[in-house]
């Protein structure tokens, strides 16, 4: 068992001390709350498995059989994880849609039908007016038996305020009584994370099934976010509780997090019948320059919203705060019908293309005629209705702008891709809608002239409302690529991908010029999680020994000696320091690196030494050193350490540029780096070190960095 040490002879007569160590022990190798993994060692780990299994396979079939099963696992895991993740998004998406519906009525056939699929069903429901039949009811005609009138109005009204109050109620009640990490989007977390920084609980099973539960209550109140974020965080749940089923993956905690690094989520689908013209680049730029002037605006913003919940008493009443939004959100959405429907149904709507099968106002035009292919209709002039429709979105646009900013943040799931889509998706229709008109009634400028001839499809309402989603999205979260390619699998046409990588590279360089930072990496940096940003550059002409820990004013650094401490040594340098690790010298004179052990494989193998080893007391010497020189038969029982040791721990010399410091922490992902002279050891530089230097290089409060 554990501990049990022999000694025999070993090269030249030197006595070896045999370590039992090697054998893998409980909690050794694994990491504290808030604390960075060891990607290194996690690499390692991992390739010496696959080695072990490697040759083993070659000597009976079993072994081939476990080696086949273990190349294998990788695949089942996505399989079981694109499942459960699937059939949880289903169940948010259906439950959201009933409980959004539910606060303007309920179906007589069954409570559990929401609005669309109680009509499915019904012979009475007209062409024009799909959305009504008789088995739906609003809360007017269950309560006073009428829909018409200024009180049936009110009491609607009443209805919807008050089960947006109670859905809200119960999201942050739920999310402070059981889940406090179910909160927020969660893509802050998830970055974090994948970076190699451990929060316990975070992609936990108590977090999974309340943020499943909180995200659909949320949702259905009204309040302005999206559940797209959340279900990132949601999906990253089941791949790390999935991931405890397979042993490679339980016991690595690097390859845990290569489970759950690709994300694509397709929101919508939509199809357009016109081509774009040349021409049309210009309004797409200048939405561009939109989305980028609101993005930066909307992070400043936020932030300051944000810090402020932090910094006052405000943020000591997140449930009070959670209620007063969604009041506020309610009240002022009812009444406009673009504000009252869903976002994800708004959106849709302004996608959309109209053709004759379109009852909505924004496809309420005069003087229809139909061009030569299907029912695709030509340019024509606006009704009353489009322009009534005009003014609700440019209402819906300013509140959307506004009540976003508070919202996002809050103690509920909130995720912002859909909000920010709506911003950009209103502004676009608005503009759509003007060039239309524009092409219609002055189709003889130059600017028109050869490609709209009178009665010709020119302009696409529907691509000015994608292009604009794109670009605040873009000019929000600073995404270029991957989003044109997720907006370019909601068409499917290729044609359409120039126009959204016009916007969406216009809005990432018009909202870095305002701020180089996103809206996720500006949360990263509100909550000091030790995240290092692969995009930001370090330019400054500082050196490691400027970083580095002992300054000339701190004590000496602490270290361990390879075979001169006792336990009682070892045992009072953890409980008087709160350091994650420490280096190990030849000794104290010489300061020659041997190796580094971090601090809580030390606590384990020493509690453990001391209740399974016999002989293991206070006196007793620490070795971290392959051979042990002869012991007195008086003296008590030594402990070696040495396979908790890292033998090969990252130096740097102290004239190293912080430039190449960064850029080796970046790309290896190291917790912590030692800095040497001639060999001799100097002083130590953590990740933490690298944040609070890079803050303090870019005018910012250094001890912003919380997190060790």
């Amino acid at each position: 068992y554990f501990g049990y040490t022999a000694v025999f002879m070993g090269v030249n007569g030197v006595p070896k001390l045999m370590d039992l160590l090697d054998e893998p022990l409980p909690g050794v190798g694994t990491y504290e709350d808030f604390n960075t993994i060891d990607w290194v060692r996690e690499k390692s780990k991992d390739r010496d498995r696959h080695r072990e299994i490697t040759n083993k396979s070659k000597e009976s079939t079993w072994a081939l059989m476990k080696s086949v099963s273990d190349a294998f696992s990788g695949w089942l895991l996505m399989l079981l994880i694109g499942l459960m993740a699937g059939a949880l998004a289903g169940g948010i998406d259906i439950s959201a849609h009933w409980l959004t519906d539910l606060k303007g009525g309920v179906c007589l056939n069954g409570f559990w039908f929401n609005h669309e699929h109680c009509c499915w069903n019904s012979n009475e429901t007209t062409f024009v007016e799909r959305d009504k039949c008789p088995q739906w009811k609003s809360w007017a005609e269950l309560i006073i038996g009428t829909a018409e009138g200024s009180f049936a109005y009110i009491v609607n009204y009443v209805m919807y305020v008050c089960w947006a109050l109670l859905f809200a109620f119960l999201a942050v009640s739920l999310v402070r009584a059981f889940a406090p990490y179910a909160c927020g989007s969660g893509i802050p977390e998830i970055k974090t994370i994948l970076s190699g920084f451990i929060i316990r609980g975070y992609l936990g099973k108590w977090t999974l099934v309340i943020k499943t539960i909180t995200l659909v209550l949320a949702v259905s109140s009204g309040l302005s976010l999206g559940k797209e974020g959340p279900l990132i965080h949601v999906a990253c749940c089941c791949g790390n509780i999935l991931c405890h089923v397979f042993t490679k993956y339980r016991k690595n905690e690097a390859k845990r997090r290569e489970v759950r690094k690709t994300h694509r989520l397709v929101l919508f689908y939509v199809e357009f019948h016109s081509p774009w013209h040349l021409l049309e680049l210009v309004p797409f730029i200048l939405l561009g320059i939109f989305g980028g002037l609101w993005g930066a605006a909307f992070i400043r913003a936020n932030i300051a919203w944000c810090r402020r919940r932090k910094t006052t008493r405000l943020g000591h009443y997140p449930v009070l705060e959670v209620l007063v939004v969604t009041a506020v959100t309610a009240v002022l959405a009812f009444p406009n019908e673009y504000t009252r429907m869903s976002t994800s149904e708004l959106i849709s709507e302004l996608f959309n293309d109209c053709t004759l099968l379109d009852s909505s106002k924004l496809c309420d035009y005069i003087n229809v005629n139909i061009t030569k292919s299907s029912n695709e209709l030509a340019d024509r002039p606006a009704s009353t209705n489009v322009y009534m429709a005009m003014w609700q979105l440019a209402l819906a646009l300013v509140f959307k702008m506004l009540i976003t900013v508070v919202t996002f943040g809050m103690k509920v799931p909130s995720g912002l891709f859909i909000p920010s889509m709506a911003v950009g998706a209103i502004a676009g229709r608005l503009l759509g809608v003007a060039m239309e008109q524009l092409a219609y009634y002055h189709h003889d400028w130059v600017i028109f002239r050869g490609w709209c001839s009178p009665g010709a499809d020119c302009i696409t309402p529907g691509l000015y409302a994608m292009v604009g989603a794109a670009a605040c999205l873009g000019g929000v979260t600073r995404m270029t690529v991957s989003l044109v390619v997720i907006m370019f699998e909601l068409t499917g046409g290729l044609e359409y991908i120039v126009p959204l990588m016009a916007a969406a590279m216009t809005s990432k360089w018009v909202a870095d010029a305002i701020g180089r930072e996103g809206i996720y990496e500006a949360h990263i940096r509100l909550n000091g999680y030790p995240f290092l940003e692969a995009k930001e550059e370090f330019s400054h002409k500082t050196l490691a020994m400027d970083v580095m820990r002992p300054r000339r004013s701190d004590p000496p650094l602490s270290v361990l000696t390879q075979d001169s401490m006792t336990v009682e040594d070892v045992e009072t340098l953890i409980t008087e320091t709160s350091y994650s690790g420490f280096p190990v010298v030849v000794s104290h004179e010489s300061q020659r690196l041997v190796g580094f052990a971090l601090r809580r494989d030390l606590t384990i193998s020493i509690e453990n030494a001391r209740r399974r080893q016999d002989g293991i007391v206070s006196t007793s010497r620490v070795f971290f050193t392959e051979y042990t020189p002869p012991q007195a038969p008086s003296s008590p029982a030594p402990l070696k350490l040495r396979s908790v040791m890292d033998l090969s721990p990252f130096t740097v010399t102290d004239h190293t540029p912080m430039e190449i410091v960064v850029d080796i922490f970046r790309k290896l992902g190291l917790r912590q780096c030692l800095v040497t002279h001639n060999g001799r050891l100097l002083g130590i530089i953590t990740k933490k070190d690298i944040l609070k230097h890079m803050a303090q290089m870019a005018n910012r409060d250094p001890d912003s960095i919380l997190f060790n």
